[in-house]
């Protein structure tokens, strides 16, 4: 096949604007390998983000554009994942066992961070890839209901803690280790002690994505984790209400004055579904979250309705990706996790490890 064909096929991949990535697969540094030979063509794409249950629907796309191309007569499009980890605040390094580290975060209580924050875990995991969820909540925390797990973790060496696991999920809370009543009546710098220890003793298990359930508001605990814990990107959760959106913009702002990329806006309770009729109306207002995304140039990653079955299904222990994978609600999370999965992938990348270790002997 002549050097004009494999221009044209290349010219066909190029004009494919890849949906999450928001760009071509070239200039996502996405494409692999690319064979022509004798009218057969056979491409590897391998993409920075999670793509397993998207692989075969964008494999079939590319096919098509592919045969397209005068003088094809067979395209074989494979599509794999990998996972690189991320670089992260300036003077911190990633933690072992952990590629990268999303956080989610609200500025206020009451918008629904900790059940998007669960099911966009749960939702990377579906994905093919590995998860951990680090509830840091001291006050409140509510992954292990939402996970529906109960106990203590446990420890190899009495010094490590190795974290639980629901739906596949490496877990790792303070409520495992207090009771669900009892109020934690710590001071900020025992909080913060105690969520440092957390996450540098546990013994996350060769994670893609540690997603962080952030304590609402951006007080001094806020801001020492967003500067101490080594995070790859930040997604904030808000309602579309002006006064959920005026604290957003400071949790998004405490993010980029410790130089942590933002990854995207979620609007929660974007609408409500009235169980009964099927009706849908805007009781919190419309278009908030996307404005916000506008306002500081960062993505919309999508919206999620106000609806009975999230919160049954959470409160149960069963979260909706978990519950009912196939339902609509489901797809909409696992669409945001891969949008959010995917602005990661085009940040930069970290190198530390690929290069050696320099060490001086007398």
């Amino acid at each position: 096949m002549s050097d004009a064909t494999r221009e044209k096929i290349e010219a066909a991949l190029r004009g494919y604007r890849e949906p999450y990535l928001g760009t071509d697969l070239f200039t996502a540094s996405a494409v692999r390998e690319l064979h022509v030979e004798n009218g057969r063509v056979s491409v590897l794409v391998e993409l920075g983000f999670p793509s397993g249950g998207y692989a075969d629907e964008l494999s079939g796309a590319l096919r098509g554009l592919i045969s397209q191309v005068p003088g094809v007569r067979e395209a074989e499009v494979r599509v794999g994942t990998q996972i690189l980890s991320h670089a992260v605040q300036r003077n911190l390094k990633p933690l072992p066992g952990v590629k990268n580290i999303i956080a989610v975060a609200s500025g206020k209580g009451g918008v629904g961070k900790s059940t998007v924050a669960v099911n966009l875990a749960l939702a990377l995991a579906a994905d093919g890839v590995r998860v951990g969820m680090l509830d840091a909540d001291i006050y409140g925390p509510s992954q292990p209901r939402m996970l529906g797990l109960k106990g203590r973790p446990s420890t190899k060496d009495g010094k490590r803690i190795i974290p639980m696991v629901g739906h596949g999920i490496q877990c790792m809370s303070v409520g495992f280790l207090v009771d669900e009543e009892t109020p934690m009546v710590w001071r900020g710098p025992m909080v913060t002690q105690a969520l440092m220890q957390l996450i540098g003793d546990t013994d996350w298990d060769d994670l893609d994505y540690l997603v962080v359930d952030m304590p609402p508001g951006t007080g001094d605990i806020q801001l020492t984790l967003a500067q101490r814990v080594p995070v790859s990107g930040a997604v904030i959760v808000t309602t579309p209400q002006e006064i959920a959106l005026l604290d957003a913009r400071k949790g998004l702002r405490m993010f980029q004055k410790v130089e942590v990329g933002i990854l995207g806006i979620v609007e929660n309770m974007s609408t409500h579904v009235c169980s009964q009729c099927g009706h849908e109306e805007h009781i919190f207002g419309e278009g908030g979250g996307e404005r916000l995304a506008a306002q500081y140039n960062v993505p919309f990653l999508g919206s999620l309705p106000l609806e009975l079955r999230i919160r049954e299904q959470t409160d149960s222990g069963n979260p909706s990706v978990a519950a009912d994978p196939k339902s609509p609600i489901a797809q909409r999370y696992r669409d945001i996790a891969r949008r959010a999965a995917a602005q990661l992938a085009l940040a930069g990348k970290d190198y530390a490890g690929a290069f050696p270790k320099i060490v001086i002997e007398e």
